[in-house]
């Protein structure tokens, strides 16, 4: 090479230097951030115990929205030392344990030196784990942490990570994460954003303001972790999207039914359908409490008087609406049930099978299991047990009841569309209602009305975006680590748009509230003496606070209708007009019957 070209090639590193310098300042953390969205702790007096048996979706909510404290009950730290103790006594009776003296993935009959420096080394890498977008939602990292917090008694973990773990909750020291990254068999990358918080590395927010971990920490009264990492990976991002979407499912479906009813209401509906006697002759348990619901909210109304205009036979969307709502219900109760086992259980692999001996089953007697047989010594307190390898970090059958429950609400939301739609003025005649608003309404009640001038764009809009989350994702399985990992389970992807139909589900929600509200108003213009029932009325009141019947144009909020009534159904729970009802159907849950000796 001639000096000439030297040169040049000296230039071109220093000028490549220099911008990858710049670029590097460029892409700083702060320039990658997401809008982070922070809880509101108002529920900092309320205390979860965790035992790793009794979380329930209840307690996420409450610690992942409301700022709830939580603790470890005794028994579980004590459950999780045994298991840390026995995995160390395995290693010293030379027992394979994948992990511990063996390595991870295709390296699993390598044997290998498990040592705590190691550990804390690879956790402060874990901040460089991960694929974009941030999560933006501190509720959902919080609920991530309290259920991964739930599964570490099945674990074999030491006290100071247990601590540490539900401190970072208590004190609201929240890690910065990343969305993606997992293909539903451990989130790996996710365990990784955490641990690296709990070693001082990456960034986080304390209470709700972001910056390094270390200095976090530090505000906290908080040090990081200076004993080896307890625990391994596990499913609980997808469990936590899943928690959530439970949570949100029931507000929805609440929304639905009393909604349902309003339609009812607005359209002077025929409520024969409903009747209990003919729900009996296809007694779909489901089905029927819906419809028991809807007749209890409609009870004492107008309804069930005679009316000479009344037609015969509602549109199917209108008619056959609760068959299609009882059935997400029933699809949210099997998700509901398979959520409840997911966060109270072991899913770790291995698994401690703490004081198992071979007598309890046949199989635990045989070469092949006793191969994993510790007969307890020094380490672990003379304390005998099994530590064994597991395929529990499979999220199935809850991966499966997800998709489930989002083409029940698609469903269902396929309904709402053309209910709205059914109210349309945009036909000669108005077949269903039976009038139109113009017939009694004067032009100066129309002009002051809150009425849109295509609704049918915006809502079919959103029905169209549903269609499309609904679809199910392509079941996969693609080799990895040298054929080792070749299977995904893609549960991030299915919680997270079964989420995206939930609520955009509660947007077409919100335009069936305006329409529905706008029909009873046109029915109380029609006829003052008319009564809607309790529930309706109080929500269809309430709402009226929000968006005016009669109110001038120009002093009305500059945002879109549907905006201001999806909010309204967003802050306002539908359970806050209708909270009696009929029992909900008993299910037989998803629990298998456990044998008299519980291995711990």
């Amino acid at each position: 090479m001639s000096d000439r070209m030297s040169g040049l090639s000296v230039s071109l590193q220093q000028t490549m230097a220099a911008l990858t310098l710049a670029g590097a300042a460029l892409i700083a953390p702060a320039a990658l951030a997401a809008d982070f969205h922070p809880i509101t702790a108002d529920a900092r007096g309320k205390l979860i115990t965790l035992t790793g048996h009794d979380l329930t979706i209840e307690d996420v909510v409450a610690v992942a929205r409301h700022g709830a404290q939580v603790r470890y009950s005794p028994e579980a730290i004590q459950r999780a030392a045994d298991g840390y103790d026995l995995r160390a006594e395995a290693g010293a009776e030379d027992i394979p344990v994948y992990g511990l003296n063996r390595g991870g993935g295709a390296l699993r009959e390598v044997q290998v030196k498990r040592a705590e420096v190691m550990q804390l080394s690879f956790a402060r890498t874990g901040a460089r784990e991960g694929v974009l977008p941030e999560i933006a939602d501190e509720d959902l990292i919080r609920a991530l942490l309290v259920i991964r917090a739930n599964s570490v008694p099945f674990e074999a973990s030491g006290a100071e990570f247990m601590q540490l773990l539900v401190e970072l909750l208590n004190k609201r020291v929240t890690p910065v994460m990343y969305s993606r990254g997992t293909l539903g068999e451990g989130d790996l990358f996710l365990t990784s954003n955490f641990l690296a918080t709990m070693v001082g590395r990456g960034d986080a927010h304390y209470q709700g303001v972001r910056m390094g971990a270390a200095e976090a920490l530090k505000r906290a009264g908080l040090k990081p972790l200076a004993t080896g990492i307890g625990g391994g990976t596990s499913n609980a991002y997808a469990d936590a999207l899943a928690a959530l979407l439970v949570a949100d499912g029931k507000q929805l479906l609440e929304w639905a039914d009393l909604i349902h009813a309003m339609d009812k209401l607005g359209m002077n509906s025929s409520v024969t359908p409903l009747a209990p006697l003919v729900q009996e002759k296809r007694p779909f348990k489901w089905v029927a409490w819906d419809a028991a619901r809807l007749m209890d909210m409609l009870r004492g109304s107008y309804l069930f008087e005679d009316d000479p205009k009344r037609i015969l036979q509602d549109p199917e969307s209108m008619r056959a609406s609760y068959i299609r709502q009882g059935s997400a219900w029933q699809a949210w109760a099997a998700l509901r049930d398979n959520v409840l086992v997911q966060i109270n259980s072991g899913e770790q692999n291995p698994v401690v099978l703490l004081d198992a001996s071979p007598g309890d089953s046949w199989e635990l007697s045989t070469p092949q299991f006793m191969k994993y047989y510790v007969k307890g010594g020094p380490l672990s307190h003379g304390r005998h047990g099994y530590v064994i390898s597991t395929a529990n970090w499979d999220p199935y059958p809850m991966t499966n009841e997800i998709e489930a429950f989002s083409t029940a609400i698609a469903n269902m939301a396929a309904a709402i569309a053309q209910r709205i739609e059914r109210f349309s003025e945009r036909g000669p005649t108005a077949f269903f209602t039976g009038i139109k608003p113009a017939d009694v309404l004067t032009p100066e009640q129309l002009r002051l009305s809150p009425t849109m001038l295509e609704p049918y764009f915006a809502f079919m809009d959103v029905w169209a975006e549903i269609q499309n989350d609904a679809h199910s994702v392509t079941a996969e399985g693609n080799a990895a680590d040298v054929g080792v990992a070749d299977i995904e389970a893609y549960s991030r992807l299915k919680a997270v748009r079964a989420r995206q139909v939930v609520d955009l589900t509660m947007q077409l929600l919100g335009y069936d509230l305006l329409t529905a509200t706008y029909w009873l108003d046109v029915r109380k213009a029609q006829d003052p003496k008319r009564s809607f029932a309790r529930a309706p009325t109080a929500a269809w009141t309430a709402f009226r606070k929000v968006l005016p019947w009669q109110q001038e144009v120009d002093s009305r909020p500059d945002l879109p209708y549907g905006a201001v009534a999806y909010e309204f159904l967003k802050q306002t729970p539908a359970a806050s007009f209708y909270s009696a009802g009929p029992p909900m159907p008993a299910t037989d849950g998803q629990l298998m019957t456990i044998s008299t000796r519980t291995t711990k």
